[in-house]
């Protein structure tokens, strides 16, 4: 049975069904959800100080920052902006040139834009999933973006999982999804190769 209601730091969360609480447990373990008002309620920030880590440990190499919540976006936004960054959204013509030719040292990407045939590999080789998502194909198109022909560096992907949180669940079946596609593409190829 799904739990409808929750109750999180004094507020109440409704979960109507299985994906609505997924979507839910995905934002708390990101540090904030919408509650029913559609305004952002701050629970923690313990994924910005990982974030803050793994820009540090860039040493100033660009890199790209996944997030899935428009909430997120706009926390990532501002906290990095707060520390003295500046984050900029790869969402047009002109922020790709600018973060091919290296422009960019922050850029902020959404799986669900970062689609087939967006190419930007030449800009960086580091990729950190801020937010995690259920898509396998969304997931492998993202880290695609920058894991492609033409890109001279080992592409690094870093997660930021929060400990016990469905984040550790996403991951786990994201992994397990891959290791069966990659099992079923062997087995038509084993099969293709004996006709």
């Amino acid at each position: 049975m799904i739990p409808r209601l929750l109750h999180v730091r004094g507020f109440l969360i409704d979960a109507a069904n299985a994906a609505v609480l997924s979507g839910k447990l995905l934002q708390i373990s990101n540090g904030a959800i919408y509650n029913a008002d559609k305004d952002v309620r701050k629970i923690h920030r313990q994924k910005f100080l990982m974030l803050e880590d793994l820009i540090e440990q860039a040493n100033g190499q660009n890199v790209l920052v996944a997030y899935w919540f428009e909430h997120d976006h706009d926390r990532i936004k501002k906290h990095l902006t707060d520390k003295g960054y500046r984050p900029r959204d790869i969402k047009t013509d002109a922020d790709i040139a600018y973060w091919n030719e290296g422009k960019i040292n922050i850029g902020l990407i959404s799986p669900a834009s970062a689609g087939h045939g967006l190419n930007i590999q030449k800009g960086g080789h580091i990729l950190i999933w801020f937010s995690m998502i259920w898509s396998l194909e969304m997931y492998q198109q993202t880290n695609a973006r920058l894991w492609r022909q033409g890109q001279t560096q080992v592409v690094t992907a870093h997660h930021i999982v929060c400990r016990d949180t469905v984040d550790e669940d996403v991951l786990k079946a994201l992994e397990q999804k891959d290791t069966t596609q990659q099992n079923l593409i062997a087995a038509v190829k084993a099969e293709l190769t004996r006709r």
